[in-house]
């Protein structure tokens, strides 16, 4: 039974996220959103959304380890499994906004976290809403950076996106939020079976098994960009997304109700956190050696060679 309910969960999660992310975009092509936004803000946010409801489900269920373990192994599997499975289809392009705004922002709201929550073992609601407050302004950059740019272009817009109804929009919108909110209340409580069935903590089965299913929106919107060749979006598109897990997810869920770090799982801590900083940050150095500002082919396969060591160690 556990089993089923974590498959009919995230598959939930998928086609609700799926929804959501047509019924945003097409409503951000309406408002000739540029494209580079689209992917930092829309997009990030919609594919964010699942992340969303299954740390607020298990915030709300009293279970704050699969709320950290979620977020945590959502930014490690959003560089290590899609960055390094999208560089491996197609090598990616890096622009300056990378170094000069995502980058540092993300590096910004991780270290925060790890701070956050090193000081007293708690996520408060006061912390939740400095993160997210740090978004917002954030945005509010991006989106006057992006404004001022001259290379915006909105030509390269899916049709069908841009021209779809606004009663299409509706009904995407009721689906996907409809898909999101039962998806991450099965997932929750199949996860909860599920590690007790195996025998190993709620904690491992959020960074690995749930991470993994709420990062498939991601998955699917960056290998589809990337065959496509659209590299802006798909780059801005998981830079984005971990900065929106750990600012608005965590967030958010801190402002409703505090997390605190369970003291039987102090790998969240002492371990993982640390490879959710370090798959951040050793993205400049694989941007600029030996080849600069292109993520190719090897450098996904040591990406994603990277991420199969912290699965395997942290189901060890």
């Amino acid at each position: 039974m556990s089993i089923f309910l974590v498959i009919a969960g995230l598959a939930l999660l998928v086609v609700g996220g799926d929804f959501l992310v047509r019924a945003s975009v097409g409503l951000s092509f309406k408002l000739r959103i540029s494209k580079l936004v689209i992917g930092m803000t829309v997009v990030s946010f919609a594919t964010s959304a699942p992340e969303l409801l299954v740390s607020l489900q298990a915030a709300f269920d009293g279970i704050s380890d699969i709320s950290l373990g979620n977020v945590i192994g959502s930014n490690i599997a959003n560089i290590g499994l899609v960055l390094g499975i999208t560089a491996i289809i197609s090598p990616l392009s890096v622009d300056r906004d990378f170094y000069r705004y995502n980058w540092p922002m993300m590096m910004v709201v991780s270290f925060a976290l790890y701070f956050f929550l090193k000081n007293d073992n708690v996520l408060t609601t006061l912390e939740g809403l400095l993160l997210f407050v740090a978004l917002i302004v954030f945005l509010f950059i991006l989106i006057r950076s992006s404004r001022k740019s001259t290379n915006v272009n909105l030509e390269e817009v899916d049709d069908a996106l841009a021209e779809v109804s606004n009663f299409k929009i509706i009904i995407w919108l009721l689906i996907g939020s409809a898909g999101l909110f039962y998806g991450s209340e099965w997932l929750v409580k199949g996860a909860i079976q599920l590690a007790e069935a195996v025998g190993i903590s709620d904690y491992a089965i959020s960074v690995t098994v749930i991470a993994i299913g709420t990062s498939v929106p991601e998955l699917a919107a960056s290998v589809i960009a990337a065959l496509k060749s659209e590299k802006a979006i798909s780059l801005g598109n998981l830079i984005g997304s971990n900065i929106f897990n750990i600012a608005s997810v965590l967030g958010l869920t801190a402002i409703i109700k505090p997390i605190t770090v369970n003291p039987e799982t102090p790998e969240i801590l002492s371990t993982n956190i640390f490879w959710m900083i370090g798959f951040a940050f050793i993205l400049v150095p694989l941007i600029l050696v030996p080849e600069r500002f292109q993520i190719g082919r090897i450098k996904g396969v040591i990406l994603f060679g990277a991420y199969l060591l912290f699965i395997f160690l942290a189901l060890k």
